[in-house]
């Protein structure tokens, strides 16, 4: 299906969208990878906030220390979570393993 025509104008504000988008979830990353924001607060904070929503599993647990690809990995193999997976879609049951495990 071809992408729908934009005008200049909806493009721009398009690409201006997206690019606030991308610099919000790297600062909820970089709150992560400092420790300021813990694994849970970004779970619990993702039922409202649509950039958390938004946030791959994968990125969001590679951001804390410790935690490489090779771990990332294996932890979201052992609960369950696809690799394409982003926090807004995780169960219940899936968000309180993820902070099990890490904690």
């Amino acid at each position: 299906m071809p992408l729908p025509s934009m005008t200049p104008e909806q493009r721009t504000a398009a690409l201006k969208k997206a690019a606030e988008a991308r610099q919000a979830r790297t600062a909820l990353l970089n709150s992560v990878r400092a420790g300021k924001t813990k694994l849970s607060e970004v779970l619990t904070k993702a039922k409202t906030d649509p950039v958390a929503a938004k946030t791959k599993v994968s990125q969001l647990l590679r951001a804390i220390p410790g935690l490489g690809p090779a771990k990332v990995s294996a932890l979201m193999e052992q609960v369950g979570i696809d690799p394409d997976r982003r926090v807004g879609g995780l169960g219940d049951r899936q968000r309180q393993e993820l902070v099990n495990a890490v904690a």
